[in-house]
């Protein structure tokens, strides 16, 4: 089976063969994983990375190792939403007020020298935010841009006491020159120049500051029908509805599964994007449902609840699912 290699991949292997130190190449070798096709004809090939990855691990130093360590967010929940922006935006603050995770919080940029994650609740799910570096006009550490493309979003915060749309033409500028881009599309191919594009939230921070919401509307007259926007005060004001935001601008969907006669278990959704099947959802539940799922049944976006499905059936938001192999 071939392999059909992405225009991002092969962009990841061109920055491992211009990768000078191993921390580098690691970096390079992970982004190859994270953005390769999953199917049987990849399998060697991945394989193949990750003992590429194995062995320039084991040749780190004790130091370049704990450095390594401290730059590797492995994805939980129901997804992985970097927070990014200038220095002094807001976000260590808002990361503290939504999850219960401790950054650096002070009145003075940058107090945030590496990343660190935590567990936002929404509902009945959790996701991810990390919080990040401060964006300058310097480039950015090749393991910030790392984090930024593995995660399955960005939250884009900026100072509406302070010029807003400078911080996003900035925090443009700086992703634009490494083949990032702002948006809801996925991703868009070039084949000369590869760009990855990443959903977004573009997030105005401290509106209490912004005298009669003058800043913020500049922003929606710039980006609305770009990106989703939202006006918070990361000390607390604005905060459930930028949970909501996260939710709806990552595109996601909660599916319930449940056994025959019996009640399904609301607390623990399979999450898949928006879009997905029933086919999709049996492979999340187990690899072999999907082959060897016989019918199954639905309550929720069938037409009527407890109706037999195929698997093409386009699964919605909170739908109960019954499977039968």
């Amino acid at each position: 089976m071939p392999a059909n290699l992405t225009p991002q991949y092969l962009e990841a292997e061109r920055n491992y063969r211009l990768a000078k130190t191993p921390l580098e190449k690691i970096a390079a070798l992970e982004e190859m994983l994270a953005v390769m096709p999953k199917h049987k004809g990849t399998d060697h090939l991945r394989a193949d990375l990750r003992t590429k990855i194995a062995k320039l691990t084991q040749s780190l130093d004790k130091k370049t190792a704990t450095q390594r360590a401290t730059m590797l967010i492995e994805k939980v929940g129901a997804a992985q939403v970097a927070v990014i922006g200038l220095p002094n935006a807001g976000k260590s603050q808002l990361v503290a007020s939504l999850t219960k995770a401790t950054p650096n919080v002070a009145a003075y940029p940058y107090t945030t020298h590496a990343a660190m994650p935590g567990m936002m609740n929404f509902e009945n799910i959790q996701i991810q935010l990390i919080d990040t570096p401060p964006i300058t006009e310097q480039p950015p550490e090749w393991w910030l841009l790392n984090i930024i493309r593995r995660a399955d979003g960005l939250l884009v915060m900026v100072d509406l006491s302070d010029d807003p749309l400078f911080q996003m033409e900035l925090v443009c500028m700086q992703l634009e020159e490494r083949k990032i881009g702002l948006g809801q599309g996925g991703d868009v191919i070039d084949e000369e120049s590869p760009v990855t594009y990443k959903k977004a939230l573009l997030v105005g921070n401290k509106k209490d500051l912004d005298s009669g919401g003058k800043n913020f509307r500049v922003l929606q007259e710039k980006y609305a029908g770009k990106l989703p926007l939202v006006a918070i005060s990361a000390l607390g004001d604005g905060l459930d509805d930028l949970r909501l935001a996260v939710y709806r601008f990552l595109d996601i969907i909660r599916v319930y599964t449940k056994v025959p006669g019996g009640k399904p278990d609301m607390n623990d959704p399979i999450i898949l994007d928006r879009g997905s099947t029933l086919e999709v959802a049996a492979a999340e539940v187990h690899k072999d449902f999907a082959r060897k799922m016989k019918y199954a049944r639905i309550w929720g976006s069938g037409k009527h609840d407890g109706v037999m499905a195929g698997k093409d059936h386009v699964l919605q938001d909170g739908d109960i699912i019954e499977l039968h192999a």
